[in-house]
């Protein structure tokens, strides 16, 4: 079976909605597919409507924008099969989702204070689904140029990186509640993409707390990040998973299915 187990949607960060995704999914064979949309489980009724109407399995899942406070570095946890409406997950990142909109509200009227144009517009129709307002949105409304051009990252490092006036960040949530809460509303919480973001170091900590399984297929992932993965998950009793982590027009271009989940990874979720 073909999985998919990271996918976004308009619904967080992502660039298109639940039924594109599934329609490319299906062009595709992905047979089961995870929306593991940023901070939020709203996407879940109807991916599972939608799903069902096109024959692919859902796997109820989401991805905690958290942190490693020991090390001082972003740390992202995936988490599946969790019993919907998760209750102890909405409880944590509820707060989460509510400072990212504050501050990205605060980036909006700092650009426009600097003589920024910003299309109001073209904004509200960027956040689709979901309230909360990314900087992705906040780019669509600054400029056409596709992500990954030389336009679109020269104005992203000039507003949002170094010494940019929307540099800013929020306060993310602890990576040990993070695994904590997934555990609690019976789901398996899971290392995201620990080559992209170099968080192996917490990985020991997050075991003592619950973690299940690492994400090991990523696109960002070298074949020395998946060797080390696979070692750690061999070394503490994980499960290995992966996907496409899927943005649509919001990343790099990539299909749904571009990266997949290991076979075995499909039995601890079916």
């Amino acid at each position: 079976m073909k999985a998919d187990l990271h996918v976004h949607s308009d619904y967080s960060d992502g660039y298109d909605s639940i039924e594109t995704i599934l329609d490319q999914a299906k062009k595709n064979g992905v047979e089961m597919i995870s929306f593991v949309d940023h901070d939020t489980t709203d996407a879940y009724p109807a991916a599972e409507k939608f799903a069902k109407e096109r024959g692919i399995i859902i796997v109820p899942g989401i991805e905690i924008s958290a942190y490693d406070f020991k090390r001082n570095r972003k740390v992202h946890i995936l988490g599946y099969n969790y019993n919907y409406p998760a209750v102890h997950i909405g409880e944590l990142c509820g707060e989460l989702l509510r400072r990212r909109d504050d501050h990205s509200w605060i980036q909006v009227e700092t650009l426009i204070d600097h003589g920024y144009t910003i299309r109001t517009s073209k904004l509200k129709k960027s956040k689709g689904e979901q309230p909360t307002l990314y900087k992705q949105h906040i780019m669509e409304s600054l400029t056409d140029a596709p992500y990954g051009s030389a336009e679109y990252k020269t104005l992203y490092r000039a507003l949002f990186k170094g010494n940019g006036i929307c540099a800013s960040d929020i306060e993310y949530i602890d990576a040990n509640l993070a695994v904590k809460a997934i555990k609690a509303d019976g789901g398996l919480p899971v290392l995201a993409h620990p080559g992209q973001l170099d968080s192996f170091d917490i990985i020991p900590e997050l075991v003592k707390n619950g973690l299940a399984g690492l994400e090991i297929n990523h696109p960002d992932h070298s074949e020395e990040d998946q060797h080390r993965i696979k070692s750690l998950a061999e070394q503490y009793g994980l499960f290995l998973t992966g996907g496409s982590d899927y943005h649509g027009n919001y990343w790099i271009p990539l299909e749904v299915g571009h990266n997949l989940a290991p076979e075995h990874a499909l039995r601890r979720l079916v």
